[in-house]
């Protein structure tokens, strides 16, 4: 058999496809439902303790670009099959723009 580098691109697909089914629901039934509806009570100041925290700032960097790149994954392959083609200007299109994502969001988390 010949060998390819699809695992190097599978590898952070997978990991995006485990972050997107089993971390982003927690994050958003907390920031988005639980703590709007009062039912979590979380102190503004702890939270923004939490959040500049480095550790913290690495997970959310892994949360996004393991999701981004997933997403990006998901987009050539939805493209391919809706007869766009696998070429190099479909494949460009999608991880470059999870490229962008990836380094808007360490510029973000930089800034913080």
């Amino acid at each position: 058999m010949a060998r390819s580098n699809k695992p190097i691109l599978w590898l952070p697909f997978a990991a995006g496809g485990l972050v997107s089914a089993l971390i982003i629901p927690v994050l958003i039934a907390i920031t988005g439902v639980l703590l709007p509806l009062g039912l979590i009570h979380l102190p503004y100041a702890k939270l923004v303790a939490t959040v500049h925290n480095p550790i913290v700032k690495v997970i959310f960097f892994g949360v996004i670009a393991f999701s981004a790149w997933h997403a990006a994954h998901r987009m050539r392959t939805a493209a391919h099959d809706l007869g766009l083609g696998g070429g190099i200007f479909v494949k460009t299109i999608c991880y470059g723009s999870a490229i962008l994502v990836i380094f808007a969001a360490t510029i973000a988390l930089l800034l913080l």
